[in-house]
């Protein structure tokens, strides 16, 4: 494994890599248990599907976070850090200041569900609320730190953060040549921001990335067909795919994704919701809309599957009473 400095280490403007996302994978492994990479029949094709939704945290968002956060300095972990999330990555800061003594404060939005705000505040963090519609939260995000002092983590424009999520790829691989399958061919991500897309497109240097958005939130999609970064157009677009509404995605992000010749695509509410309902009968998994969308891409044949590939399940944090509408709907 290519060594760092502590230079590059600490300054968050360098660009993620390989070598990043591997050290972070080992500082993962040494902290959780490998996600279960199943295996589920599509059109005669078994695709392997990561389990993320079986962290500690319900989403995968607890390896960058957990990659960031023990990468501060004693001045900066002393100082303490302020995130900005949707839910997932907001429980994953949370868990892991806690488990590291520092104190967390998350921007979260003031319509996120229920569940991820009491599960953020049950771990300890302070929560500041910002309206998704009529503010940024990076503003927010921004005010309190120079109120406060204290170290940014992005939910995905940060190089610790994409490492962090790439660490999946890396597990991913050694499982599948664990099994004697080789290694992964086709890469199909649930897609926000792009920081997941991005680790994993550093890990998996030899695969396919496709990246999947819910439609009316797919400014990923639209970014990389421009050939540069465009904002969502209607921020107040209504989505149950809570963990994918990101504004846009950021410069360290699209340039990985970029780079590697990424695709987007983007799925519907009700492909979303019969990706949720197979998962449930084939897998017997509990996976939120957000978490849904890689395989919803596969399920509705907007993206063709091999023997080697992998897609995420990225998380599990949904409401019961919407899980309970959505798979006896």
């Amino acid at each position: 494994m290519t060594q760092q400095s502590p230079d590059t280490l600490i300054d968050p403007t360098r660009a993620p890599t390989l070598a990043g996302v591997e050290r972070a994978a080992a500082k993962v492994a040494a902290l959780l248990p490998q996600t279960p990479l199943l295996p589920l029949e599509i059109d005669g094709k078994m695709i392997w599907c990561k389990a993320e939704c079986l962290q500690p945290v319900g989403a995968f968002k607890i390896r960058g976070a957990w990659h960031r956060l023990t990468d501060l300095s004693p001045e900066q972990a002393n100082e303490g850090v302020v995130g900005v999330s949707s839910g997932n990555h907001a429980q994953g800061v949370a868990w892991a200041a806690k488990r590291l003594g520092i104190n967390a404060t998350i921007v979260m939005p003031s319509n996120a569900p229920a569940m991820k705000l009491a599960a953020t505040r049950k771990l300890g963090a302070e929560v500041v609320l910002y309206d998704r519609v009529t503010e940024s939260r990076d503003a927010v995000a921004a005010k309190l730190l120079a109120d406060r002092g204290g170290t940014l983590v992005h939910a995905y424009g940060d190089p610790w953060i994409i490492e962090g999520q790439g660490s999946a790829g890396i597990e991913a691989t050694a499982q599948m040549k664990g099994r004697g399958l080789g290694g992964l061919d086709k890469v199909i991500a649930c897609c926000g921001g792009g920081g997941l897309s991005a680790g994993l497109a550093l890990a998996c240097p030899d695969a396919e990335i496709i990246a999947v958005e819910p439609e009316g939130w797919d400014d990923v999609t639209r970014s990389l067909a421009a050939g540069r970064i465009l904002s969502v157009e209607d921020m107040a677009y209504p989505t149950e795919c809570d963990a994918l509404q990101t504004p846009e995605t950021w410069p360290i992000n699209f340039a990985v994704l970029q780079a590697r010749g990424v695709k987007g695509i983007a799925v519907t509410r009700g492909e979303v919701r019969d990706a949720m309902r197979l998962v449930f009968e084939k897998l017997h998994l509990v996976v939120e809309p957000g978490g849904a969308a890689a395989l919803a891409a596969v399920l509705a044949g907007k993206v063709a599957v091999t023997d080697a590939t992998l897609v995420t399940l990225s998380g599990g944090n949904v409401d019961p009473l919407k899980f309970a509408e959505i798979i006896t709907e």
